[in-house]
């Protein structure tokens, strides 16, 4: 009787203590953006930030904590409490590439987070200057055959999603073109437009405004199939290079060990917000596609593609310093 009695004041006590819990999230949440503002990682973050701020009733600030190819915001996230204050919006080249370019990468993609949702997928977009004489990429590619090793290309960050795109497509082709790393979209960008690179591959988000206003030339996407907001750039398969396929994700995660139930409701909140009929008219202006899967079914998708892209830097041999 006496142990039954103190078992039901555990459970009191249990219950109490849980009820006492501030709801989530009771202060501001940070969310991570492990590169330079002005690409799409921070672009759809802040769209992400902004949504969830109102649905939830707390402020999403945007920190940039750019460098190593997402790797020191990354780790600067899984090194924070997990208590669902502290989010880290992921990509294909933070937590999918860098696994099989860096043997040395500081946290582990899969044991150090907890997945939350996949946002949104993206193509990747060819882009050149609006003054180089080339309309389509079969010229381009006759360009860099001609001059084997002297056309070069830039990318947001040596071994990111944008790079590896071309890396793919250097070993399909069969051309030999010079990489130049940026430290971000936004710069690489400035530099393409102002014709300091001849080239530039960067997801299609962030690049759409310059495609638009004639400033950049778009020559194709990296998916297999056309992009439904730009039907009138081609795919590179189509283009020349049968077989050809890469794309870029987004999504959000949270430290190991960060509750499920503030996991499964931040998903919901991401879910909803891209539900609207105004945010997912946003993403197709942007040039993304929205997707909001289930914690589970995102940390499958990271798995899978740490799998595919290890087998592609085995094939292409390509290595970052």
């Amino acid at each position: 009787m006496k142990r039954r009695t103190a078992l039901q004041g555990l459970a009191a006590l249990a219950a109490t203590r849980a009820f006492a819990q501030p709801a989530y999230p009771g202060k501001p949440v940070r969310l991570v953006v492990p590169y330079p503002p002005g690409g799409t990682t921070d672009l759809l973050a802040r769209l992400v930030a902004a949504g969830l701020a109102e649905k939830l009733g707390q402020n999403f600030t945007v920190e940039n904590r750019a460098g190593a190819s997402g790797a020191i915001g990354s780790l600067a996230v899984a090194k924070s409490p997990a208590d669902g204050y502290t989010l880290v919006m992921a990509t294909i080249s933070s937590h999918g590439i860098n696994s099989a370019l860096n043997k040395a990468l500081p946290y582990d993609p899969v044991a150090d987070f907890a997945p939350i949702t996949c946002v949104a997928s993206t193509p990747n977009v060819i882009t050149v200057n609006a003054q180089l004489p080339v309309k389509t990429l079969p010229e381009l590619l006759a360009m860099a055959r001609a001059q084997p090793g002297k056309l070069s290309f830039g990318s947001t960050s040596a071994g990111g999603s944008p790079h590896m795109s071309v890396e793919l497509l250097k070993m399909m082709a069969g051309v030999d073109m010079v990489h130049i790393p940026y430290k971000g979209g936004g710069p690489m960008l400035t530099d393409l437009i102002g014709g300091q690179i001849p080239m530039g591959v960067d997801n299609l988000p962030s690049s759409m405004a310059h495609i638009q206003s004639g400033r950049i030339r778009a020559l194709a996407v990296t998916t297999a199939q056309r992009w439904p907001g730009t039907p009138d750039i081609p795919t590179v398969a189509e283009s020349g290079v049968p077989g050809y396929e890469a794309s870029a994700w987004f999504g959000l995660l949270a430290p190991a060990g960060t509750p499920r139930p503030i996991a499964l409701q931040l998903q919901r909140g991401v879910a909803e917000l891209l539900g609207q009929p105004a945010a997912a008219q946003r993403l197709q202006e942007m040039g993304a596609a929205p997707l909001a899967n289930a914690p589970d079914d995102f940390g499958r998708q990271i798995a899978a593609e740490i799998d595919k892209w290890k087998k592609v830097v085995a094939a292409t041999g390509v290595k970052v310093e």
